[in-house]
């Protein structure tokens, strides 16, 4: 099977190394430099210095030459959330594609699935999603991941491609539980990277991440998930992973946050996309507009803005009305 990874930023890039170890499989980046100096190095310098390509990994810059060599495998659009849209319009109506990015789309409010459903709904496609940090993937650290799709053929290739000895791949039919926990969690990462860095403790950190999967699966129940997803990898378990772990991009911005840094000064350090600042106010949006309360997430969107303070934003959660931990059915 030939695969064509679109998007050459850290997860792109780590799933290229691994899957080349199997597959003939293409790395496309969108600048030629970057391009012509990954071939050269064999490595990506920029995102995953340390992790070095395997010899039949090919690097492109060229659109289509990366179409043509996944022509009967499979794509896997590696790009941040606001380059799906533009990268699925590009795919020929034959294509069979994997996103690995997670969010909601800034504007629209759309998850992956129903950007896809607009702009090429002949397009066989599906979300591939879990906790997953790139750095781990590209040195064969076990890791196992969710490929989501309502195409089950879809899911068996993505079996066949990416199931291995360091990957584990669990087919799932419930892309819009999985959409929504991986564009969710990052949101959550950032309130609990706030919470550890005032130093709240474990009872205030188990509590957060424990109220913050219910905010998640509220949402994704209102918008057609199944509940067990948000007990698997693509909910628990990437929230676990993105909440606690220091590799995570979203809890550093929360820790520094706690540290009193300017958001523009933290992203401006990080270098590198941190998807729960961009998705925190289109996550709210979305759920407001669903009739869905998720005051964690809205408390979080708040501390981007600089409209609370950390210490603020703590006592506003604290001092919410008493409600039941489990609502019963109405």
């Amino acid at each position: 099977m030939s695969l064509s990874i679109l998007g050459a930023g850290a997860w792109g890039t780590a799933l290229a190394i691994r899957a080349a170890a199997r597959h003939p499989t293409m790395l496309w980046a969108r600048d030629a430099a970057q391009a012509a100096a990954m071939s050269a190095e064999r490595c990506n310098r920029r995102y995953l210095p340390e992790a070095f390509f395997p010899e039949g990994l090919q690097l492109t810059a060229d659109f289509d030459a990366a179409l043509a060599h996944a022509e009967s495998g499979l794509l896997v659009i590696a790009t941040p959330m606001a380059g799906l849209r533009e990268t699925l319009a590009r795919l020929p109506r034959t294509a069979r594609a994997w996103w690995l990015c997670k969010g909601f789309e800034a504007g629209t409010g759309l998850l992956g699935h129903e950007v896809a459903r607009e702009v090429c709904p002949e397009v066989s496609v599906g979300v591939l999603s879990g906790p997953s940090f790139a750095q781990e993937v590209a040195r064969a650290q076990p890791t196992a991941l969710v490929a989501a799709s309502t195409d089950e053929a879809l899911r068996d290739a993505a079996v066949e491609a990416f199931h291995g000895e360091a990957l584990r791949i669990y087919p799932s039919a419930d892309p819009v539980g999985v959409e929504v926990g991986g564009a969710v969690k990052n949101v959550l990462a950032i309130a609990t990277g706030v919470c550890d860095g005032l130093g709240l403790g474990h009872n205030a950190r188990a509590a957060l991440i424990t109220r913050g999967l219910a905010e998640m699966t509220r949402l994704g129940l209102a918008l057609g998930a199944r509940a067990e997803t948000f007990m698997g990898l693509s909910g628990l378990g990437d929230l676990v992973l993105t909440a606690t772990g220091d590799l995570s991009r979203n809890r550093q911005v929360g820790l520094r946050l706690a540290r009193g840094q300017a958001l523009p000064d933290i992203l401006r350090e990080l270098g590198h996309v941190a998807e729960g600042v961009y998705s925190a106010r289109t996550v709210v949006e979305r759920a407001r507009r669903t009739g869905v309360d998720m005051p964690i997430s809205a408390a979080v969107v708040e501390l981007l803005d600089a409209r609370l303070t950390p210490a603020q934003a703590v006592r506003l959660l604290m001092s919410r009305a008493v409600t039941e931990e489990f609502k019963p059915p109405a």
